[in-house]
This record gives structure tokens, sequence and C-alpha cells, in this order.
């Protein structure tokens, strides 16, 4: 796997990901892949400008997811996946490290930031996760921009949903079984953030919800130990509890990031569980592992050099 980012000196950093579930390497275009690059490279970009700029690292995460849902390869926002009835439901989860607020959403259609959604709920509600439309009045309420099934209606994504109901299609491509996106960083302060956000598996169950929305499973943000937003097949990450695992091995096992998080992604591997994550702890290393094909993923360096990866791989400098 490509090497890790070393800790950054100026006290911010960084780690995005797109989601595990990338298109093969035989059927990934070297156009194809300078867009899911470029892609990345604007998220961080977005995420970065505001921790230079001695923001928080939960604007940071926001900015950044914001940016990957508003692009159509991702999984998530205006890029989400179509269930098996032929409809569009999106989880999203927030978290901030120092006083572990958090705010999630499920199975929504209508924002067109279903992060925003859930720092909403986070910000605006008593709860941590709404679902249906209780989370959309909530959404409406506070004035937060809504779009039309045609903005979220891709042909790609359309175009997978039949391939997977095609005669012999078989449960073996990653592009396919999941995605999602998400952002973990650590600010000036020593706070830290994650946020996540997916359109789910596709062909998926009516009403199915993932670990993107469950504050442990998929995300998670501790000061004392970690932020995690994880991307791959939900439901063993919500059975092993894999972000509050991470966070748990270092603050009460004595691990390092780098230790941990691979080796919780492995253990998920011996399960059957594919995908991989994005990491940073309370000094501001970052882990990406993943134990599938590739992952979208990205960092920024402490001169503000973006670094892009897929597979296993050196990380593009820009």
């Amino acid at each position: 796997m490509a090497k890790r980012p070393a800790a950054p000196t100026d006290g911010f950093a960084l780690a995005i990901h797109g989601g595990a579930g990338t298109l093969r390497r035989d059927a990934m275009s070297a156009a194809r892949s300078a867009l899911y690059h470029a892609g990345l490279g604007r998220a961080l970009a977005a995420g970065h400008g505001i921790l230079a700029a001695d923001g928080s690292a939960l604007d940071a995460v926001t900015a950044a997811v914001v940016a990957l849902e508003d692009d159509p390869l991702f999984n998530a926002g205006r890029g989400a996946v179509f269930t098996a009835a032929g409809t569009q439901e999106m989880d999203a989860a927030i978290m901030e490290g120092r006083e572990h607020r958090a705010g999630a959403v499920a199975g929504i259609f209508g924002p067109r930031n279903p992060i925003l959604a859930a720092r909403a709920v986070m910000e605006h509600s008593p709860h941590v996760l709404l679902i249906g439309e209780g989370a959309l009045a909530l959404c409406r309420a506070q004035n937060l921009a809504f779009a039309d099934r045609d903005y979220f209606h891709t042909a790609s994504r359309w175009r997978a949903l039949q391939q997977s109901f095609a005669p012999g299609a078989t449960d073996d491509d990653e592009a396919r079984r999941h995605g999602t996106v998400g952002a973990v960083a650590r600010d000036r302060r020593g706070d830290l953030a994650a946020a996540t956000s997916t359109g789910g598996m596709t062909g998926k169950l009516p009403g199915r919800v993932g670990d993107t929305p469950i504050i442990g499973a998929g995300t998670y943000a501790d000061n004392a130990s970690c932020a995690v937003s994880a991307t791959g097949h939900g439901e063993f990450f919500i059975r092993f509890g894999a972000a509050y695992e991470i966070a748990a091995r270092l603050r009460y096992g004595g691990q390092t990031l780098g230790a941990a998080a691979p080796a919780v992604v492995d253990e998920l591997a011996a399960k059957g569980g594919s995908g991989g994550l994005v990491a940073i702890d309370h000094n501001g290393a970052i882990a990406l592992p993943f134990n599938c094909a590739g992952m979208y993923r990205g960092y920024v360096e402490a001169d503000g050099t973006i670094c892009t990866a897929i597979y296993d791989e050196p990380y593009r400098r820009s």
C-alpha cells in the first residue's frame, strides 16, 4: 500500500476519501482517472483553505464533503446510487471531537447536500440521528437548498442499477456494491472532526441504512484519540464498530494510528468486509488504509501540496 504521510508541522491536517468502490483498473481510462484526481483535489483545496485561514476542523470537513457531494463522480449527493426500487436514499453524518457533538440523517432525498442536513441535526436539534420526513422538515426550517430528481439522476448510476439486474450479474463489482465520501481533519486548536456522506449500495433494499450515519461505525471523532470516516461494506463496519474500535485502540490500548487503523481494516477483511477509511489522530498523523482493489483518497501536505491516489500506487502531487 502507498506510503502514509507524516504528521504535519504546522498544526493542521486534512484527509479525504471518495469511496472504496473504485472502478477496476482495466476500466479506468487516463481521462477518467484525471477526473477523479481533479475531484479529490477540489475537495482537498476547499477544506485546506479553511484550515490554513485558522478555520475549524468542523468547517473544513464540511466543505470537503460538500465538494464531493456536488461532484457526480462520487456516490454521495448528486452522484448517489439507486435502490432496487429505482429511488435514491442518502445518509450522512458529522461529528466533532471536543464535545462529541454529532448529527446524522438517514434515508433522505431532496437536500442538495446531505452533509449539511446532518450538521443541521447536530446544531439545530436535540438529537443525533433523524430520518424521513422529520429530517426533511428540519432541513426546510433551516433553509437548506433542495434539488429535484433531474439534478440527482445521473445516467451512469442508472446504468449501474440496470447492470446489477442483468442476467448473470454478480455482486463482485466494488464500484456497484459500495461507495461513500468522507473527510477527517485536525485544526490548529487541536480539534478533530469527521464527516461522511453516501448514497449507499447500488440496488439496495429501500430503507437500508449503512454505517455512514451510525456514530462509532462509519463516522467518529474524539480529540483524545482520532477522527475516522469509513467506506465499504457498511454492514461489517456496523457489526464491528470499526470507527470506534480504532479510537479505543489509541485511547485505551496505547496503539498508534499507523498500527490501529490498518489492523482494523485487515480484521474486517478477514470477516468478509471490504472497504477502507481515512483517519487522523490528535497529533495530526494520518492513515488511509483499505483492503480492496482501490480507494479514492487524498491528503494535503504541510506546504499545501495536494496528494491523491486511487489504487496501490504513489500519490499524485499537485
